[in-house]
């Protein structure tokens, strides 16, 4: 699955903890500092694929009285991200190189 960037917010945001979707979009917000900001349709969608490909998993939080659904990452899910993470270090790690050389 290919993880665009509101996908690898959803996910970092599993993986400090649990979160019902309202939790989600303050969070992805908050670590884009606003410059991303979910639709409920997007977050959905995303969360729907992610669930598809068992990334991520519902729960019912035990003191949840007003029902909403709680998710999380699963073992699959963390070591996917830690994937991505990893891919990503990679990348700028050759971006930095590249940008770095002089021009001749």
């Amino acid at each position: 699955m290919e993880v665009s960037e509101p996908v690898l917010l959803i996910l970092l945001s599993l993986a400090e903890q649990p979160r019902h979707g309202y939790a989600i979009l303050q969070d992805t917000a908050r670590m884009s500092d606003g410059r991303v900001r979910l639709s409920t349709g997007t977050l959905y969608g995303a969360l729907r694929r992610l669930l598809d490909e068992k990334w991520i998993e519902r729960f019912k939080e035990r003191d949840n009285s007003r029902g909403k659904q709680a998710y999380r990452l699963t073992t699959e899910g963390r070591r996917n991200l830690q994937m991505e993470v990893a891919r990503m270090k990679r990348l700028t790690r050759l971006a930095a190189l590249r940008v770095a050389r002089k021009e001749t």
